[in-house]
């Protein structure tokens, strides 16, 4: 047998040590021919143990004439190959398993696997490659803990955990007292001055990242500041600290060591802060030897301290980042209800608007029903919109849906919902216009368009009964206020049949007329002005004014499209032109006739024009009427306005003629 640095003349296969270890991991020390291997606590160790009972050198695997073979250093627990504690130098064979703590050790021959390949390298450390002060710092650590066990025992009877009710209270007003703070610095205050009492130490610090306010964690220990210290110029010398911050970064483990930097005795504890399941922090305080010994209680009762202040640290961070998107989305919700006030702003100098401004301020208070009418391009929406803001359902949602755009099974669905499974394609349930609609303002566009089925459920709703979802039981029952718009003759509908006769007296509670744009000629040069404005600011355009022949242009066009030509007009006008004003041949007026008051486009040749009386031209529109409602006097009476007696005796008079 050769000694610890014989040569062998006999060629042996390659070697090496799986090492695995519960605070390490698992990796890999190549056995290098005619050289010794050591293993224990110290990191000048070619293989660091992470375990507190393992000494600081434990055992060592030296190179014989038969192979490899391991030997006890008279370590404190004694190291096992097996189960069998080492006595004596024992020679290893492949597979078998050294034992030092809970650290195992297992012999191998050949290559190691690719994916360990060189990892041992990391925990091995030549010496003079740390300071020797970090050295005795690591020689000295007599107990770790990766999780406080505290809080888990706070019931069980004082004598199992020393001081638990002292350090449960002291925790508890932690608590409390992390919650109030207002930034990272003050916290840590609080959690360093709690672990300072509660340890009864001296001095000690807290390391953070300098970006965990903004939640950008860097968990490197040279990102690490001192957030707190006490004395505040003790910090001025914690560099010395590096290799203990780096150490409980890296094993996420807190430690206890005794008599670690200074020689009168004193007793250093450091633990690892948490968030999100992970290191970003340390905290480490010292206990002068003058004071007493630090106890393992005492690492617990820090790393709780630890914990809380992670939970805070986590917190502090989330506030903040919550902080700025609320700031940022309350930012955003008053630019865009600036640009709605803007949208919905009704624009213009004539008469006829003023009316409708008055009409809206006197109706929004009530719970009436309005029926808005006039061509398509009026603003109907627009004026819908102003009556919910002048109402007390303002802040209440304002939900728009256009009755011409869906079928009827489609239209009944977003109007009233569905649940899952009423049909092809409800994969799930959904609140109609009128449940998401609650407690504000439902505005219906082109009613007119609504078909008889579902006028007779709409007309439920709106006299106040609760209402079932398509395909479902139960009963629904919204508080919301209906605007009605359409451009349709309702009267003509209602006479043809097309339209319910109930829901028309029903809807025409408050009508509301917006005559088209030709019939207000004043409204034309603010509105465009306005548009031209707001066209500009958008596509940042230096655009300022019209020319003179295009403002007559603009006053003298019929605006078949209304309002929403207008509108389109000017925007073109804007994104095209070159100029800082805009004529008339930027101006793209279409040639489109205008809808007349009576439904028939005025371009559209009309009958040849016979003179009649006036009774003549009563008597046919009574007669017209009678047929309309299939010779109901009393229905035909009500419709004209007079007395069904009144008809009669016209209708006698006629029969006589």
């Amino acid at each position: 047998m050769h000694d610890a640095g014989g040569e062998t003349d006999r060629v042996r296969p390659p070697a090496y040590l799986l090492i695995c270890d519960p605070q390490g991991g698992e990796s890999v020390a190549r056995l290098v021919a005619g050289q010794r291997l050591t293993l224990g606590r110290a990191p000048t160790n070619h293989v660091v143990i992470h375990d507190e009972r393992a000494s600081r050198l434990h055992a060592e695997i030296i190179p014989t004439a038969a192979g490899w073979s391991i030997r006890d250093l008279a370590s404190r627990n004694g190291t096992f190959l097996g189960a069998v504690p080492l006595t004596a130098e024992r020679l290893l064979g492949p597979g078998d398993v050294v034992s030092i703590g809970l650290v195992e050790i297992t012999f191998c021959e050949g290559d190691p696997p690719s994916a360990l390949t060189g990892t041992a390298e990391l925990e091995a450390t030549s010496p003079g490659a740390t300071s020797a002060e970090f050295e005795r710092w690591q020689a000295a650590i007599t107990h770790r803990r990766t999780h406080s066990r505290l809080l888990d025992v706070i019931r069980e009877p004082g004598e199992i955990v020393p001081r638990v009710g002292r350090a449960a209270a002291e925790l508890c007003r932690l608590a409390f007292a992390l919650g109030r703070a207002a930034d990272a610095r003050a916290i840590a205050r609080l959690a360093l001055d709690s672990a300072l009492q509660g340890v009864e130490a001296t001095r000690g610090a807290v390391f953070l990242p300098a970006g965990i306010a903004a939640g950008q964690p860097n968990a490197s220990p040279a990102a690490l500041e001192p957030f707190a210290a006490t004395p505040s110029e003790w910090i001025d010398e914690a560099g010395r600290l590096e290799g203990v911050i780096a150490t409980v970064l890296r094993t996420d483990e807190a430690m206890l060591a005794c008599d670690a930097h200074h020689a009168d005795g004193s007793t250093s504890l450091s633990a690892p802060i948490r968030t999100g399941g992970r290191a970003i922090g340390v905290m480490h305080v010292e206990v002068p030897a003058t004071a007493r010994q630090a106890t393992p209680d005492d690492l617990e009762f820090m790393m709780a301290v630890c914990d809380a202040l992670g939970v805070a640290v986590e917190n502090l961070s989330a506030r903040e980042i919550l902080s700025s998107r609320l700031a940022s989305t309350a930012d955003e919700n008053e630019r865009l209800k600036r640009r709605l006030g803007e949208e919905s702003r009704m624009v213009g100098e004539s008469p006829v608007l003023e009316a409708i401004k008055g009409q809206i301020g006197r109706v929004a208070g009530t719970r009436a029903t309005i029926l808005v009418r006039g061509e398509s391009g009026v603003g109907k929406e627009l004026v819908a919109r102003a009556i919910h803001d002048a109402s007390d359902r303002r802040n209440g949602p304002f939900v728009c849906m256009n009755c011409a755009a869906l079928s009827e099974t489609l239209l009944e669905s977003e109007l009233f919902g569905h649940e899952k499974g009423a049909f092809t394609g409800a994969t799930e349930r959904k609140a109609g216009k009128f449940e998401t609609a609650h407690k504000g303002t439902l505005m219906l566009d082109e009613i007119g368009e609504m078909s008889p089925a579902i006028q007779a459920k709409f007309l439920r709703v709106l006299e106040g009964h609760p209402f079932e979802r398509v395909g479902g039981s139960t009963r629904v029952q919204v508080d919301v206020r209906v605007v009605a718009a359409t451009n349709r003759d309702l009267e003509q509908a209602v006479a043809a049949g097309e339209f319910r006769r109930d829901l028309y007296f029903r809807l025409k509670v408050v009508e509301i007329l917006v005559p088209p744009l030709r019939k207000r000629p004043e409204d034309i040069e603010p509105l465009a002005r306005h548009y031209l404005q707001r066209f500009a600011t958008e596509a940042s355009r230096r655009v300022r004014d019209f020319t003179p022949a295009a403002l007559e242009a603009l006053q003298g066009y019929h605006w078949p499209g209304n309002i929403r030509e207008l509108r389109n007009v000017i925007e073109r006008a804007v994104v095209l032109s070159t100029d800082e004003m805009i004529d008339v041949h930027e101006l793209a007026l279409s040639q489109l006739s205008s809808a007349g008051e009576t439904g028939r486009k005025s371009g559209e040749r009309a009958a040849p024009f016979i003179p009649l009386t006036l009774d003549e031209l009563e008597q046919r529109h009574v007669q017209a009427t009678l047929a309309a409602v299939g010779g109901n006097k009393t229905k035909a009476a009500t419709m004209l306005g007079i007395e069904r007696s009144t008809l009669d005796r016209k209708l006698a008079r006629w029969a006589k003629a």
